[in-house]
């Protein structure tokens, strides 16, 4: 009996410690998702807006929020505030959720790069800084 439970509780350390890490693999692998995103979007320290806002505190941000950017009419007065379900949302396809947006992107429709993506943009502060974990 102490065997089993030992080794039950083996497993559930090993299971625990794989859920641990499993966030960070994802932002890594979010991280080179967001290369389809930084020719028109910047992120992280010294982010600038480009093409696209830049992206820093991205959740929780109010659409047409970002200082300095020229949104269109469609972004500002979406009443879109950003969380994980709207982001992943619009980046599926941003003129069907928005219409008459100004982004021209086909789209990611990969649920498990739609999930690394949001990992990765999610974790920048508004001041580009990685929020502690």
């Amino acid at each position: 009996m102490k065997t089993f439970a030992i080794s039950a509780l083996t497993v559930l350390g090993v299971a625990l410690a794989s859920v641990g890490t499993s966030s960070a693999q994802d932002a890594a692998a979010g991280k080179a998702a967001f290369n389809k995103c930084k020719a028109c979007h910047d992120i992280g320290e010294g982010a600038k807006n480009k093409v696209g806002p830049e992206l820093n505190g991205l959740d929780g941000r109010h659409s047409g929020a970002v200082a300095g950017y020229a949104y269109s009419d469609a972004n500002k007065n979406s009443g879109i505030t950003w969380n994980e379900a709207e982001f992943k949302e619009y980046i599926k396809d941003p003129k069907a959720k928005v219409p008459g947006t100004k982004m021209s992107f086909a789209g990611i429709k990969k649920q498990s790069e739609l999930d690394n993506l949001w990992a990765y943009v999610s974790e920048f502060d508004k001041d580009g800084k990685v929020k502690a974990k």
